[in-house]
Parts: C-alpha cells; structure tokens; sequence
C-alpha cells in the first residue's frame, strides 16, 4: 500500500525533513487543536516487524516525539526536551496502512522537567499507552537544533 500519497487527516501538516531520527518514520505529521498537539502517520512497510504487525519500535519513536512536543507546546516555548524515561503498554496491533496518531492525556510541567502521558489510537482502536518523563534545559547548549524545532513546530 502506498501510504505516501494517501491525505492526512483534517489540520495535519507534514513535519520538515531533517530532524533527525524523527525522519525514519516519514511521511509524519502534526496538528495543533483546541489546547493539544497531535502527531499522526501512516504504517508503512518499513515500519511493520516480520509478522507485518507496526514494530514497537516506531510506535516508541512516535510516542516519544509525540509526548515531547506536548511538552513543549504546554511550555509555550519552543526547545529541546530530551527524554529521561518511556514507558509503554502495547495493547492492540497496527497494521500497514493504518492511520495512527497519539493523543495527550496528561502533561505536567515541572521547573526543569516535563512529564506527559498519553494513547496512540487508530480509529476507536487504542494501540498503546505511554508516559514519560523529559529533561527541559535552562541553557543554550542545544542552540544549533532551534531551527529544526522551530520547523517542526511550523515557526518561522
């Protein structure tokens, strides 16, 4: 199935090519609405296991992402969040050609760290739970990767 041509679903913007480890699971996409963010895509071949099932790993990257850019987009500032800790539990398959997109059901944001939870659903159908806990540096150390995040997170 060729999910690259396939539409995203309404107020999703495909992600900028070069950031990083997020490209493996191109084409993504984000969506701001109401008071959340959401990350979506489609299962493609290359993210499926040998038993053609969406590989845990791609759905842990999308998690990670995902619960990051709550974060940030809680924080009303644009930086780097790198991840401290990821928990999950797998509940249901995702197979190729499904839409699945992650939803934010808690964050919470601390002086120097953020902690969200949340669900990556496809349709009615919940895939798996996270939550996470992410590092928010008070320092520039990271000022050459403000540009990629201000793409990502469609500001120019």
């Amino acid at each position: 199935m060729e999910t690259e041509t396939l539409p995203a679903p309404a107020g999703y913007k495909p992600l900028p090519e070069g950031l990083g480890f997020t490209d493996v699971l191109r084409p993504v996409y984000r969506r701001e609405h109401n008071s959340e963010v959401s990350l979506g895509m489609y299962v493609q071949l290359s993210h499926c296991n040998m038993i053609g099932i969406c590989h845990g790993g791609a759905l842990m990257t999308l998690a990670d992402i995902g619960a990051a850019s709550a974060i940030n987009f809680a924080r009303e500032k644009i930086g780097p969040a790198p991840t401290l800790n990821l928990s999950f539990d797998f509940i249901n398959a995702a197979r190729e050609g499904d839409w699945l997109q992650t939803r934010s059901e808690q964050v919470t944001l601390k002086r120097s760290f953020g902690f969200a939870s949340g669900v990556i659903i496809s349709g009615e159908k919940l895939v798996c739970r996270y939550s996470g806990s992410f590092y928010q540096p008070d320092h520039d150390g990271f000022k050459g990767q403000l540009d990629k995040l201000a793409a990502m997170h469609g500001k120019d």
